[in-house]
């Protein structure tokens, strides 16, 4: 009778919680992003310029400023937003299936890493499956967000989540359907596919193979609950447990590494890619390789800037997750000095992904933002895909040049050695074991992390 009770009292805690952070967390000022005219604007690999038509086609190439790689130019304004818009974005939300273990029905407040952390994984598998070119044909229908349709329907949102959750009304939301399709080729059918699959892999339900429900189980392991806040360097250990245990065969051409005490070891980034011997079905996997770093003391060192535009510049990143003390962003690109992210801080609603034809704009962001790079926490965790094995050691090779150049008289923020972990006493990983998932060494790395200052809201 006890336990029941105070069951009970969690259950009536969760809802009142649940409509502080939907208030919280869905009261959002949006504010207008500035771009100079005068600078590109890199996206993942991609720069685009916004001068006018004229002196756009006097533009031969592009190059970061931290490497002198030459990027393809792609377009203007109108191009850059359908880029950016295709991208991915996984928010807070509200209302979605009870979390094992917990009373929770929402993660506002705490699971914005998780959620970067998702962004970052996402844009690897769209890497794998859609490739660089592809965008969402319907990426510029979205309608713009500005500051009066936000609040205005932030309004109406809390005063039915209010009393939904004092009602213990916790049915899901139904958004707007999404517009009716034309006409498409095979080639963009098969690209919308894999679009919605992708999505659905991070779907807020305890089926989704990368949805919340899933990370926080393999968290646990770290010793993380749900509710607890995680820091990126534990994100991505969670991440590459996740994809290992991924039973859907569409994944089992991925793989991924997140590197050891800042170190890339070649070996067993190649191992792990040339592992894909199932079935006498003979190959190669493709390798999503994470690398949790600090980008200083206690303050980001703004040495590190021309470094990590480099890193953003380069065809097979896959962003960049960290942000302000108490707050983790996915970054995806910069102009000048100032990074270019999607915020996960906004609360939206449940949305199941196993209905067909389930609504898409809640997944994609209407606008970016920026932040001074100076601004930045040091911990953040980056990610870059390697198709193929000799892709793996062109990245690698250009990574290198770019933390030689960029390390002068400090230190580099991580190397890549040749060899295997274990050719340097370190404990080779990843380790199976049926009721563990975590090694020992890996599980002293994360007790290690997780007592970092980054934390969240």
């Amino acid at each position: 009778m006890e336990a029941t009770g105070t069951d009970e009292v969690e259950k009536i805690k969760s809802k009142f919680m649940s409509a502080w952070h939907n208030m919280k967390y869905s009261w959002v000022l949006k504010t207008k992003t500035y771009f100079s005219r005068n600078s590109p604007v890199f996206l993942l690999g991609k720069c685009y310029h916004f001068k006018t038509e004229g002196e756009y086609r006097a533009l031969h190439s592009c190059q970061s400023s931290s490497a002198g790689i030459s990027t393809e130019i792609s377009g203007n304004v109108e191009e850059f937003r359908k880029d950016f818009i295709s991208r991915i974005w996984l928010t807070y939300r509200e209302e979605f299936p009870q979390i094992k273990g917990s009373a929770l029905t929402t993660d506002c407040g705490w699971g914005c890493t998780l959620r970067t952390g998702q962004m970052l994984l996402a844009q690897g598998l769209m890497l794998h499956f859609l490739g660089r070119a592809w965008v969402w044909p319907e990426a510029l229908d979205m309608e713009s967000c500005d500051s009066e349709s936000w609040t205005s329907s932030t309004m109406r949102k809390l005063t039915a989540s209010l009393e939904a959750s004092l009602t213990a009304e916790r049915d899901p939301k139904v958004l707007a359907r999404p517009p009716a399709r034309r006409d498409w080729d095979v080639t963009e059918r098969r690209n919308e596919a894999y679009h919605r699959k992708i999505i659905s892999w991070f779907g807020d339900s305890p089926l989704a193979a990368f949805g919340l429900h899933q990370l926080i189980e393999y968290g646990k392991k770290s010793g993380k609950m749900a509710g607890d806040w995680y820091g990126p360097a534990v994100v991505a250990h969670i991440l590459r447990k996740a994809v290992e245990e991924a039973r859907d065969p569409e994944l089992q051409g991925v793989t991924v590494y997140v590197a050891q005490d800042c170190t890339v070891y070649s070996s067993d980034v190649i191992d792990r890619q040339c592992s894909f011997v199932d079935s006498g079905k003979a190959g190669t996997k493709a390798v999503i390789i994470l690398v949790p770093v600090r980008l200083g003391g206690e303050r980001t060192n703004t040495d590190y800037l021309e470094f990590v535009k480099g890193i953003l510049s380069l065809e097979y990143c896959v962003g960049i997750i960290g942000g302000k003390p108490k707050q983790s962003y996915y970054f995806a690109g910069f102009q000048d000095d100032s990074l270019i992210y999607m915020d996960p801080h906004y609360c939206q609603s449940f949305v199941d992904v196993s209905i067909k034809d389930f609504p898409l704009e809640s997944f994609h962001c209407p606008s970016p933002k920026k932040m001074s790079f100076k601004k930045m926490d040091p911990s953040c965790t980056i990610g870059f895909y390697c198709r193929t094995v000799q892709d793996f050691e062109k990245a690698s090779e250009e990574i290198t040049k770019m933390l030689k150049s960029s390390s002068k008289e400090k230190y580099p923020l991580f190397t890549f050695v040749k060899g295997h972990s274990r050719d340097y006493d370190f404990a080779s990983s990843p380790i199976h074991e049926e009721n563990d998932l975590f090694s020992e060494d890996e599980k002293k790395r994360l007790k290690r992390f997780s007592t970092e200052e980054f934390v969240l809201l």
